[in-house]
C-alpha cells in the first residue's frame, strides 16, 4: 500500500525523530496528523513518547503522497482514507489505470482537434 518505494526498517516500534527520518516529515506536521487522521494513533511509552507501528508509518507515506504529490487538501485525503476509490476499469496500453491528468490531457486534445 505505500505509494513510494521507502525503505522501512524492521522494528516493532519507533519514535517520532525515526518517522520524521523515514518519511521526511517535520515532528511537528506529524504531531498535527494525528489530529487530523484518527488512523495515525501511536502508543506511549511510560514516559509519554509517542511509539509509531510500522502500519503508521505506511499510513504516513500515504498521507505525504496525497498531500505534497497528488495536491488533495486535508479534507480530501481524509475523505479518500475513509472510502478509497475502486481501481479504475480505464487502461492505456499496458494495463496501466489512467489517472485524472492523463485523462484531462486526453480530453484536452480530443477538444482541439474537434475545434480545428
Amino acid at each position: 500500500m505505500q505509494p513510494t518505494e521507502t525503505e522501512i526498517p524492521e522494528k516493532r516500534y519507533f519514535r517520532i525523530s525515526e518517522v520524521s527520518e523515514i518519511t521526511g516529515i517535520e515532528p511537528y506536521v506529524l504531531r498535527y496528523w494525528e489530529t487530523e487522521f484518527p488512523k495515525i494513533n501511536p502508543a506511549r511509552s511510560r514516559s509519554g513518547q509517542r511509539l509509531y507501528k510500522r502500519r503508521d508509518i505506511e499510513i504516513i507515506l500515504q498521507i505525504k503522497d496525497l498531500l505534497y504529490q497528488k495536491k488533495f487538501t486535508i479534507a480530501g485525503a481524509k475523505q479518500f482514507l475513509r472510502h478509497p476509490p475502486k481501481e479504475p476499469k480505464l487502461a492505456v496500453g499496458d494495463s496501466q489505470p489512467i489517472t485524472l491528468e492523463q485523462l484531462r490531457d486526453e480530453l484536452l486534445a480530443i477538444r482541439d482537434l474537434l475545434s480545428i
